[in-house]
């Protein structure tokens, strides 16, 4: 292998890559071209392998006001008001370095945000850790969550929900999804866009090191055990430097000043300059030189490179520098003209005036290659479907078995993490961790919004185009059971490597079911992240498309919680329970078996149970909601006991078997209660409505008690059921029992 070869393999290119490098730039691209051509063609950033399949999501509706293609996804919620949200990945950082790989996470989704001219309101999370009982995920957790909190508490931005889970698939490959959602006040929309030739290009916020060079082409390849000595890919995170930045960021663009501003983000400066290049059809000229840096002796190669934190680039009118600069300095930034837009269609870089990168900008956008890869259909699922639960002997004690799936670390408290979090600053949270989304007050307006993100990996691991379904529905379950409308959504796809066919047949039939729910929801997609290579020496992580869904309340005091509230309100079944075990907790947990057809969904009663419920919050006829999902019936009962510290007394009746009654995890159903003054206009509304509604019994003592078919199966003290539901997790992670 030559030199030049050992390169560009190294930098991640295929020899058809370079192949196709030469032949747009007519010769041997600099050092510094391969460098930029590496990061902009890699997956991360070009989206290379996953572009034709992501166009099968709707990505327009009559709330978007930006889609798929800028920083972030914006919708409108009136009165003049926007909403800009995202998720992202920070997986493979956060599997070599947790603590500043979550944080820089973190960091990098709230820019996205407030370079649309938001202000960010919440932060949401997602994470995916493997076996408990594993020291090296103990030590993820840990680092993990203290980066998160680290870096959402100093910038002083709630983070308000979101969702643990835990596997051994994600064994060295832990999940990092951060969401952020900003409020647009006065409805002006800025983009990464560079035009007007002459205007001028600066970088402002911190100054540019040496950290997180190829960090785009390090999250574009699976981890391996000399992942480690990649240390240096892996960015470093000031959080009180980002909150200057936001504050400069936002006062600037209050100001006519800015024609363009995007986030250094992965791929850095190359990134950044290209993309609003290319989206304005226009050049780009800069010298490096003149790059603020925090390091001596950079080359071109690592100032192009660097994923350094808390750096924006912006476009400005002529003859405004000094305004920005002005704002900057305020503010205690670098704020630094490094060049020009022109109208060659070119990025050109400089160093000390010398040109050392020449590459037409559609080159390292438009012009990245696009794969279809060749897709199959898992062996395993036949063998994994073809299994049928309902062979197993059904369980003699229930009440074991509920103690053993409440202290499950999937369907345990989550507090331990969530305690890390300032949750309350910013005093808008009105529905906080722990509930089925959570809901933030739009000050100065009746309005509320609501946040949720969500995924059942084990659904889409049996069954990928209906756990893609499900994973849409359940998140707008969430809103519903929390009073919102649900409007649109953003996701974060987690999958192994895409070379394989197994695990992109896995990643195409996820999106074929997430557009089909979307549609059928109408919550179009307003943009996202695809992760791959997410991989351990034992194959692929459960596939993990995270959906993070907002929600608007009209009237802030139709607010939600799962919470049983007093005593004597009868407690409802909202959708049909079926025998469905397939994919469950309860199978997992109690049978050790990951295997048969996970739950079915219609979308189309998934549809009616959704309005029925949220009708019947808008009328102020239900007290309480939750969605019914992992672990069945009997854990959602006893969720919302704990949330109320109220027992229950629930009779059903009906041809399942026991734990089916209990367990299944059938979909489109939620759990509501109904004061006795409701009763009357709540029956008027079922009556009226497709749905299948079923009153089950009553709240009220300080235990909790179903029986089925006459038979009492669970009888437990809520105390008890409450004690082992939150010291879990706490117990496992400190590794005792």
């Amino acid at each position: 292998m030559n030199t030049k070869q050992a390169t560009w393999q190294e930098m991640g290119l295929s020899q058809t890559e370079y192949d196709k490098i030469l032949e747009i730039m007519q010769r041997e691209p600099t050092y510094p071209e391969l460098g930029m051509f590496s990061a902009m063609w890699s997956e991360h950033c070009s989206y290379k392998t996953s572009k034709n399949t992501l166009r099968l999501f709707p990505t327009s509706g009559k709330r978007i006001l930006q889609g798929p293609g800028e920083n972030a996804g914006v919708i409108d919620i009136g009165d003049n008001q926007a909403i800009a949200f995202k998720v992202e990945s920070h997986n493979h950082p956060s599997a070599i370095e947790p603590f500043q790989g979550a944080a820089t996470g973190v960091g990098g989704i709230i820019r996205d945000i407030f370079t649309m001219g938001a202000r960010p309101i919440a932060c949401l999370d997602s994470l995916r850790f493997g076996d408990l009982s594993n020291a090296r995920v103990r030590y993820l957790v840990n680092g993990v969550v203290d980066g998160i909190a680290a870096y959402g508490n100093c910038m002083g931005i709630p983070t308000v929900a979101g969702e643990t889970g835990f596997h051994s698939s994600y064994n060295g490959n832990p999940l990092v999804n951060a969401m952020c959602v900003g409020i647009i006040e006065d409805g002006r929309l800025h983009k990464g866009i560079a035009s007007g030739v002459g205007n001028p290009v600066m970088a402002v916020g911190a100054r540019t090191g040496r950290d997180g060079i190829h960090g785009a082409t390090f999250a574009s390849v699976e981890l391996s055990a000399e992942s480690e000595s990649r240390r240096p890919a892996v960015q470093c995170g000031d959080p009180f430097m980002e909150k200057l930045l936001l504050e400069a960021c936002l006062e600037l663009m209050k100001t006519d000043a800015v024609i363009g501003i995007q986030d250094m983000g992965a791929a850095g400066l190359t990134s950044s300059s290209c993309e609003m290049a290319g989206r304005g059809g226009c050049g780009i000229d800069f010298d490096v030189t003149l790059v603020p840096q925090r390091e001596t002796g950079m080359t071109p190669y690592e100032i192009l490179l660097s994923e350094s934190q808390e750096r924006m680039v912006v476009v400005v009118q002529k003859g405004r520098e000094a305004e920005v600069t002005a704002i900057f300095d305020k503010w205690g930034l670098e704020a630094a003209v490094i060049g020009h837009v022109t109208d060659d269609h070119f990025v050109t870089v400089r160093e000390n005036g010398r040109i050392v990168v020449h590459i037409p900008t559609s080159a390292l956008t438009d012009d990245a290659p696009l794969y279809n890869k060749e897709f199959k259909r898992p062996a395993y699922l036949d063998e994994k479907q073809a299994f049928d639960p309902l062979t197993l002997a059904e369980p003699d004690d229930e009440n074991q078995i509920l103690r053993q799936l409440m202290a499950s670390p999937n369907i345990c408290s989550k507090e331990w993490v969530y305690r890390h979090y300032d949750y309350m600053v910013r005093t808008s949270t009105v529905i906080r961790p722990g509930s089925d989304a959570a809901v933030l007050r739009l000050k100065g307006t009746k309005k509320g919004l609501a946040m949720t993100i969500d995924c059942n990996s084990r659904y889409v691991y049996l069954d990928p185009l209906t756990g893609g379904k499900i994973a849409v529905a359940e998140a707008a379950r969430n809103l519903v059971c929390s009073g919102a409308e649900p409007l649109a959504i953003t996701n974060c796809l987690n999958f192994g490597n895409p070379e394989k066919p197994e695990v992109f047949y896995t990643f195409r039939q996820s999106v074929i079911g997430m557009a089909e729910a979307c549609r059928a929801l109408d919550t179009p997609v307003t943009g996202g992240n695809v992760s791959f290579y997410n991989e351990n020496q034992n194959g692929a992580v459960y596939p993990t498309p995270t959906v993070g869904m907002i929600g608007l309340l009209e009237n802030i005091d139709s607010a939600t919680t799962l919470a049983f509230k007093s005593a004597g309100e009868t407690i409802y079944l909202v959708g049909e329970t079926l025998n469905e075990l397939g994919g469950s907790e309860y199978l997992a947990q109690i049978h050790q078996i990951e295997a048969g057809m996970p739950p079915t969904i219609d979308l189309n009663r998934e549809v009616s149970v959704q309005q029925l419920v949220l009708n019947a919050i808008q009328k102020g006829l239900i007290s309480a909601a939750h969605d019914c999902s992992e672990g069945g019936l009997a854990v959602t009962l006893a969720e919302m006991a704990i949330a109320g510290h109220l027992g229950a007394a629930v009779q059903i009746n009906d041809t399942l078997r026991n734990d089916a009654a209990l367990f299944s995890e059938s979909q489109s159903r939620i759990l509501v209660t109904v004061p006795q003054e409701s009763a009357c206009a709540w029956q008027t509304l079922t009556a009226a409505s497709k749905v299948k509604v079923q009153a089950l019994g009553l709240c009220g003592g300080d235990h909790l008690e179903i029986n089925h078919n006459g038979k009492t199966l669970i009888q437990l003290p809520i105390d008890e059921i409450t004690a082992l539901w939150k010291e879990a997790l706490p117990c496992a992670l400190m590794n005792t029992k």
